[in-house]
Formats: C-alpha cells, structure tokens, sequence
C-alpha cells in the first residue's frame, strides 16, 4: 500500500485564510468562528483548529490579511511630492470604488474586538503609527517646497491629516449617499486648501 500524499500545508493555509476573509468581507467579525470557517470549506471543525486553536487566532489572521491587503492594494499615481502625493494616499485610504469600501468595512467592523483585547488593541495603536509615518514624509516634502510653513509640526499634522481622514472615512460608510466618491474627494481637496493658510496651521495644528 503506498504511504499516503503529503499535505500541502502553506496552501491549505492558504485556503483556510480565503475562507476566514470571505466571512469576515460577508458577515463581519462577529459572524467569524472556527464552525462557520470550517462550513464555508466544507471540511471539520478539527482540520480549522488545527491552523487556528482559537477564534482569538482566527481574528489575528483576518487582521493580518487586511493589513496585507491594503499594503498590496493598486494606488494612484503620486504625481509629484508634498500635497500632490499627500491628496493620493488619502485618495487610496478613502472608501472609493468597492474594494475599498470593502476593506474599510471589516477594519471598522474590527474596532469591538481590538477595543476589548489588549493584545488587538496594541496592534491596531501599531498600525495607526504605521499610517501617520506613511504620512510623514509628504508633509515633510510639503514643508520643504513651501506648501507648509517652515514651523509646521510634522509629528502633529500627521495625527491631524490621519484623524481627518479616519472621520472622513467613518462617516462615507455609515452615510454613502451624503459622502459618494465625488464628495469625499471635494473634501479632501478642501482639508488640504486649508492646511495651506499659515494661520490655521499655527492656531489649530
């Protein structure tokens, strides 16, 4: 009797991970265990838990896969540095077009789980630090060819323009038909006209 096949593990891995975004994309992370991950592939409970023992680890993975998502994501082109390139990456963070609004909705969906884990809650804090550093050297530039004052608060305006953005973002999935794709954009256009004027920069940022 020849010895059975060896399993492929990093593709069943990688099966499971398909499963474990196609219900968090459908039904959110509350809709996210072990038996609806081992439903959706048609295979035991066991098999699932032998790749992720707990839903804690199954919603570790699902963030994971939305941070590697976003990272390989397709992106406007940056057409010269400073607020030029800035506009874009907000453009990009924005939920415009479905595969966005997609991504943008299990990240919110994940704010319940990352609020009452302190391990979930460390990581979303990282990435929200990754965002802002993402954000930095466009600021940077912006201050280099005069389109922030020579005093700006990088640190700062970071925060700020990550904030705007994040509120922006919150309100164009709870309200789409106030905030279609055309709105959101006039209104990244008009936070970055602001931040133009040096006396809103010195007294609000």
């Amino acid at each position: 009797m020849p010895p059975p096949a060896p399993v492929d593990h990093e593709s069943r891995r990688e099966h499971v991970s398909q499963a474990v975004w196609r219900i968090v994309a459908a039904k959110g992370f509350g809709g996210l265990t072990l038996r609806a991950v081992a439903a959706e592939l048609d295979v035991s409970t066991g098999l699932v838990m032998h790749y992720f023992p707990t839903k804690r680890a199954l919603v570790v993975h699902a963030l994971e896969l939305l941070e590697k998502d976003g990272a390989e994501r397709p992106r406007r082109p940056r057409p010269r540095p400073g607020f030029a390139a800035l506009r874009a990456a907000l453009l990009d963070l924005l939920p415009i077009g479905e595969e966005n609004t997609a991504r943008n909705r299990i990240w919110v969906g994940s704010w319940d789980q990352a609020l009452a884990d302190p391990g979930l809650h460390a990581d979303q804090a990282d990435r929200y630090a990754r965002i802002r550093a993402a954000i930095r050297p466009h600021l940077a530039a912006a201050r280099t060819l005069d389109e922030l004052p020579a005093d700006a608060d990088l640190d700062q305006l970071a925060a700020t323009v990550v904030a705007f953005v994040h509120g922006l973002t919150v309100q164009a999935l709870f309200d789409p038909q106030h905030f279609p794709a055309e709105t959101q954009t006039a209104t990244v256009d008009g936070f970055l006209e602001a931040l133009h004027t040096p006396d809103l920069n010195r007294t609000q940022f």
